[in-house]
């Protein structure tokens, strides 16, 4: 046997996980599968794809063993194989930024045009939540809310808001956080509260970091009790 062949074996595999890597339907199902676990037909309306679609996308990438997934009943729920996952995808994202000028526009303009702010770190967000300096706001839908939260969130869905801005309490600094880096509704959030004269700022990341960062985080049972993790 040639010296070759089990090196070509790993870049095979490597090539594997890169191909599974290669579409942006898929890069959006393992940024919604970070949030907690999700069914086959979650999955799909989330990603505004058919049931047929995303259950071809979703087998390709556990078969890439980028994703895990487990029976329920009738229900196929999947997640993220493990926090690799993430940092591979943010890998991707840095190396996409640095060297594509169209993604460093698109950062440049649609993102950076929305906030311009630093966002805040997650050890400032740790002890601003120690000290009660902050309300935390989590934009995400109900279903990734329940899955699992930052301690003392609250939840309101950006499609809802505009009519929900007397929850938000104006006297305190709001820190947003969504699905990740490349999720927009932090980002609307912020271009939505500030000139309403909210202080608020973006959370670096969002959910899947802080989970993956080992920092406390809030997630429903299946009984219905919200229990720390």
């Amino acid at each position: 046997m040639s010296s070759e062949n089990p090196k070509r074996s790993v870049f095979a595999g490597f090539a594997e996980v890169a191909k599974a890597l290669g579409h942006p339907h898929r890069l959006e199902i393992l940024e919604l599968a970070a949030q907690g676990e999700r069914s086959v037909e979650g999955l799909a309306e989330q990603a505004r794809l058919s049931v047929a679609n995303a259950s071809q996308h979703l087998q390709l990438l556990r078969r890439a063993g980028l994703l895990a997934s487990r029976r329920d009943g009738k229900r196929i729920l999947y997640r993220l194989s493990d926090s690799s996952v993430l940092e591979l995808t943010a890998a991707l994202g840095r190396v996409a930024e640095r060297n594509l000028a169209e993604v460093r526009e698109l950062i440049g303009g649609y993102f950076r045009e929305h906030d311009a702010l630093e966002p805040v770190t997650r050890r400032e967000l740790t002890r601003r939540l120690k000290d009660d300096l902050v309300t935390v706001l989590d934009v995400r839908s109900e279903e990734e809310f329940a899955a699992g939260h930052l301690p003392q969130a609250i939840n309101i869905p950006l499609r809802e808001l505009s009519r929900r801005l007397r929850e938000i309490p104006k006297s305190r600094e709001i820190v947003a956080y969504c699905r990740g880096a490349y999720c927009v509704l932090a980002f609307e959030a912020v271009a939505l509260l500030r000139p309403r004269g909210f202080k608020i700022r973006r959370l670096e990341g969002g959910y899947p970091e802080w989970r993956a960062a080992g920092l406390p985080v809030i997630y429903r049972q299946n009984g219905g009790a919200l229990v720390p993790a």
